[in-house]
């Protein structure tokens, strides 16, 4: 498998670790606040994934620590956290969370420091409920702290990773630079989150008081807590007529690897039509497991983990991989690929630190047909669920899928008439969702009801060619970098869009990130033609873009083709904007795009940011913008789409000033 290619990494500023704003008091108000995505959930109701938990931002809980942000600047902690503000806990200090509902496990969304040479540490975090039942977390940083130029690295220590490659800091290429500049140390540390989950033994009322705590003798100069979620985990799932695996051998207590006694279960399984049962326990698995027509069911994600080690190959796989690890795997395309596979109720957990574009070390991969995917939790992994067609008809639905260091999901390949719905990602190293057409379409797929927080490189949600795909229904909130909420992109070798691409009632919030290679901001929603033209029919209707930092809508091509690629037929429709810290449009390429209804308030530039191919002809601008009426609101400078502006008025502002907007509210 040969991952896309990122741009070129770039950024400005460094860690901060201890950016301290602002401190938040000992007691916090005694109603808990229960938010999504770090907002009202007024604002998003009927979008992003319905799931169990409710989600408590530290910020607005009790604590005497300090509140970090908000910030957008790349390379922060505030940055990657969500709502781009957290808590930062000294030795000693807490934070303190008010039940809203009753509950039986957490989730903890927190970082800590990296080792000095890099590696990760581990440190404890106190769990009390109403003062007592003290439970200890060992929180770690082994899964995260990346640094440097992709494919990154985990050695905070390290020079340029590619010194011919132009980087923002010096504006300059470094190998060919005299004198050759000084790069500061650690070059542009990310990825500082991770998460923990933990069953508190029995259930708690609404009301309860759960509280963290850095305890006075941790080895962590600092812990950051961004949120808890908190939910009410029922028992254990039962299957009784089933293959179960501790017959054939499997471990529950870890100990000893299991991979050969599911091989066992699934084949008996499957000659005896039965389904393979996985009851509760932590079973180690360091490779993959080929699953093709069986049903696979586990107790619960909370209560069937399926975890593995990271196991160097010793020698490279025929597909380039230099390790495998713990994964489900349908079998290769090449071979007819896989059907009827089901898989649902467990946890998978990986043991992945380093991005290696080549390696297979996914939670859920290969080609799977006529398959279902549910009730998953996959963590640590590479990607959660990568797909290699042509394959069809597979339905991946209510999994959670958290600190992954590349992409969340992605249909690549020929993937057909699939659906991706109600799915909660949060932390990955690139995308969160993607449709990735290389050579062959993908089409008829659906990404709808989903739920991606803080990516923090690449894009919330990424459809990269194709034809008849949907994205609908979908929660996107702060991507950090190298990409922003929603993006179509003719780029990474992918097949043209054709037929119509569907993007309907999505909400974006915090997105309209800067992009480091460019220097500029991106839109909540981003078009690029980079390979060739876009000229499929796409649809943009209901869409929501909240407290955007740059634009909320941009088309754009590279540079170097600019006068070679054009985007056209792109038409937007009931969309509201609410809050831009430039314009609502921003068009760097040639093309044309029709607004209706597109309703916009807290506009901090000029509503459209013309620029087309940059020629400023004295016949305009490239780019066209039709007006079909109902077109209303604006910000600082007048209506967002002012009659003067149509069809093609040049209103380039490179890099246009930043205007903080307010918060989102109801419309």
């Amino acid at each position: 498998m040969h991952r896309k290619k990122a741009l070129a990494l770039l950024a400005t500023g460094a860690l901060v670790a201890s950016g301290v704003v602002g401190a938040s008091p000992a007691a916090a108000a005694n109603s808990p606040v229960v938010t999504r995505a770090a907002l009202d959930p007024a604002l998003v109701t009927g979008r992003g994934a319905a799931v169990p938990f409710a989600e408590q931002e530290a910020e607005n809980a009790a604590t005497n620590g300090s509140v970090i942000g908000p910030s957008r600047q790349a390379y922060t902690l505030p940055a990657e956290a969500s709502g781009r503000t957290a808590v930062q806990l000294a030795p000693g200090q807490y934070v303190e969370f008010t039940l809203p509902a009753a509950a039986n496990a957490v989730t903890v969304r927190y970082s800590i420091p990296d080792a000095p040479t890099g590696g990760g540490i581990t440190a404890p975090l106190d769990v009390t409920v109403n003062g007592k039942n003290t439970r200890t977390m060992t929180l770690t940083s082994q899964y995260s702290w990346l640094y440097n130029q992709y494919p990154f690295s985990n050695d905070p220590t390290a020079g340029l990773l590619h010194e011919d490659w132009w980087i923002t800091e010096c504006g300059c290429v470094p190998a060919y630079t005299d004198p050759k500049p000084v790069v500061s140390k650690p070059f542009r540390p990310m990825h500082f989150y991770d998460e923990q989950r933990l069953l508190l033994g029995k259930a708690y009322p609404a009301g309860s008081k759960i509280r963290l705590t850095a305890p006075a003798g941790t080895n962590a100069a600092w812990t950051v807590i961004d949120l808890l979620d908190s939910q009410l985990v029922g028992l254990p799932h039962v299957v009784l007529k089933a293959a179960n695996v501790l017959l054939f051998g499997a471990d529950p207590t870890g100990r000893r690897d299991s991979a050969d006694a599911f091989d066992r279960a699934i084949a008996y399984a499957q000659r005896k039509g039965l389904k393979v049962y996985l009851p509760p326990g932590a079973y180690q698995v360091n490779r993959h497991i080929i699953v093709d027509d069986v049903t696979i069911e586990g107790a619960g994600s909370w209560y069937t983990v399926v975890k593995g080690h990271e196991v160097a190959l010793s020698e490279p796989a025929p597909d380039g991989s230099v390790h495998t690890g713990v994964g489900f795997y349908g079998k290769d395309a090449s071979a007819g690929g896989s059907r009827n596979v089901h898989l649902s109720g467990f946890a998978i957990e990986g043991d992945v630190r380093e991005r290696i574009d080549t390696d297979q070390v996914n939670g859920v991969g290969g080609a799977m047909s006529d398959s279902t995917i549910s009730g998953l939790y996959i963590h640590h992994t590479k990607v959660g669920l990568w797909f290699d067609g042509p394959m069809r008809n597979l339905t991946v639905r209510d999994n959670v899928i958290a600190d992954q260091i590349a992409d969340g999901l992605n249909f690549h390949v020929g993937v057909t008439d699939s659906v991706a719905t109600n799915n909660f990602v949060r932390n990955t190293g690139d995308d969160g969702l993607a449709m990735w057409s290389e050579t062959t379409a993908n089409a008829r797929n659906t990404f709808s009801r989903n739920t991606v927080q803080t990516p923090t490189l690449a894009n919330g949600i990424a459809i990269y060619g194709g034809t008849d795909n949907s994205v609908v229904g979908n929660l996107v909130a702060d991507p950090l970098r190298e990409g922003s909420g929603l993006h179509v992109g003719s780029r990474f070798n992918a097949t043209a869009f054709a037929g119509r691409l569907s993007i309907t009632d999505n909400t974006v919030v915090r997105a309209g990130t800067y992009e480091l290679n460019w220097n500029i901001g991106l839109g909540a929603i981003w078009i690029y033609a980079l390979d060739k033209s876009i000229d499929a029919d796409i649809r943009v209707t209901g869409d929501h873009y909240l407290d955007s930092t740059y634009n909320a809508i941009m088309l754009v091509s590279d540079w170097p083709v600019k006068d070679l690629y054009g985007i056209s037929n792109v038409h937007f429709t009931d969309v509201r904007v609410d809050g831009t810290g430039t314009s609502v449009l921003s068009a760097r390429v040639a093309g044309a795009a029709t607004f209706e209804n597109v309703d916009a308030r807290n506009v901090g530039a000029v509503g459209i940011n013309n620029c087309g191919t940059f020629h400023f002809t004295p016949a305009g601008s490239e780019f066209s913008v039709t007006d079909l009426g109902g077109n209303d609101g604006g910000g600082t400078t007048g209506p967002w789409l002012a009659s003067w502006e149509l069809p093609n008025t040049i209103t380039c502002d490179d890099r246009p000033p930043v205007v903080t907007p307010p918060p989102p509210a109801q419309w």
